[in-house]
């Protein structure tokens, strides 16, 4: 895409204040609110202006991992944890290291199970880096669904309910808030 500079400007006053209003942008590239409308629309159809919702986990309390690993069936991975509402996001990388996935919660108990159970049990696995992020430069945003449909089995694909797990009845995770299986505060 090519983007003049009244379009870097219009992307740049958004990332500064994502509130901001298309009359007080017009007046700092000397353009009509119709004339900003129209090429806002268009840097958002292009993907170059993007907004999202959601909440900034470090910024509420919650525990964000950054979890990076070695595996033979990386997209078997992220799918596994795509409905999993601690699943923050996932990306495939390049290097030794081929997915680089980010988890939150209330618990670090509970990020050690996701990963133990989830990531370092799975044969696909050969290699597991897991940390916990301490402050982050920019606000992170994890567009998260705290009110959900309730399902019947775990969207990670566990097998067995959680009220029967030893980690889960020790109190050392949290349990799976889409199963509505969930011994937290935060969903």
């Amino acid at each position: 895409m090519d983007l003049d500079d009244k379009d870097r400007t219009i992307i740049t006053m958004y990332a500064d204040d994502p509130e901001i209003s298309q009359e007080r942008i017009g007046q700092a590239i000397r353009l009509s609110q119709p004339s900003v409308a129209a090429r806002v629309s268009r840097l958002r159809k292009a993907g170059a202006l993007e907004k999202s919702v959601g909440i900034s986990p470090l910024k509420m309390g919650l525990y964000l991992a950054k979890v990076d690993l070695a595996s033979n069936e990386p997209d078997a991975i992220l799918h596994m944890f795509r409905g999993c509402p601690y699943f923050a996001n996932g990306f495939s990388v390049s290097g030794r290291h081929n997915l680089c996935l980010f988890f939150f919660s209330e618990s670090v108990a509970t990020l050690e199970s996701i990963v133990n159970g989830h990531i370092r049990s799975n044969p696909s696995v050969k290699e597991v880096d897991f940390n916990i992020v301490i402050t982050t430069e920019r606000d992170f945003v994890v567009p998260a669904r705290l009110r959900g449909e309730k399902v019947e089995e775990p969207p990670c694909g566990m097998k067995g309910n959680c009220v029967e797990c030893p980690s889960f009845l020790e109190r050392k995770c949290m349990g799976c808030p889409a199963t509505g299986q969930y011994q937290g505060t935060f969903y």
